[in-house]
């Protein structure tokens, strides 16, 4: 279990440099109009993404940490495994659909495809509340078998890991929410850019963190 953790920070510490190099590549300093003497957007870009780096590095530490925890403490007796629903395969395949759909959108934006913008943003957020409303769905099967949180240490665990990772996706979709509301009312790519390109990058985390959860689970 504690090459999980070593994988885990590789990925996480990849992630954040991929943002800190895009964060040190942008001069704050520089207008993007020759004759303007504020540069507001390049400073507000610039704070977007130390924002986002922090906070993968704040969410890396706490993932890592219930990592731990769960590596520590099933090696107790008292330990007893659960066995993971299967609806979990499609959910994961769900929240990879959703990931792909995001950086193809991040894509347009980029490229200034306006046409792709709207379908992108849309599909990508119905497929993450799909997969949500798919982890609602494995509880329930677990609880109908009789995996109560309070029955054994695993059980509750499990509900932990996949709630606080399950968090992490509404906060996400309360970013996309916002993007898609400006592109519906008409906003161009170009305000969007940004905003797309960060929450392309989040969902990618997400993904990756749920991969090792999920492999996690599956190997205990």
């Amino acid at each position: 279990m504690y090459i999980t953790l070593v994988f885990l920070g590789v990925i996480m510490a990849t992630i954040i440099w991929w943002l800190l190099r895009q964060t040190f590549n942008t001069q704050p300093w520089v207008s993007e109009a020759a004759d303007s003497t504020v540069s507001g957007p390049s400073i507000d870009t610039s704070s977007k993404s130390v924002a986002l780096t922090t906070f993968l590095a704040v969410a890396t530490s706490v993932f890592a940490l219930f990592i731990s925890a769960y590596t520590i403490r099933m090696d107790e007796p008292d330990w007893r495994p659960l066995a993971e629903p299967a609806l979990l395969w499609a959910n994961t395949v769900v929240l990879i659909l959703a990931s792909v759909v995001y950086h193809w959108t991040r894509n347009a934006a980029v490229n200034g495809v306006q046409h792709r913008i709207r379908p992108g943003l849309t599909i990508a957020g119905a497929l993450t509340v799909l997969f949500l409303l798919g982890q609602l769905v494995a509880w329930r099967q677990l609880l109908a078998a009789g995996y109560y949180a309070d029955a054994n240490v695993a059980n509750a665990f499990f509900y932990l890991l996949t709630a606080v990772h399950g968090l992490h996706m509404l906060g996400g979709l309360w970013v996309w929410f916002s993007s898609t509301i400006k592109v519906w009312t008409g906003a161009d790519s170009d305000s969007v850019r940004l905003s797309i390109e960060l929450c392309t990058v989040y969902w990618h985390f997400l993904l990756l963190v749920w991969i090792v959860l999920f492999g996690m689970l599956l190997s205990t």
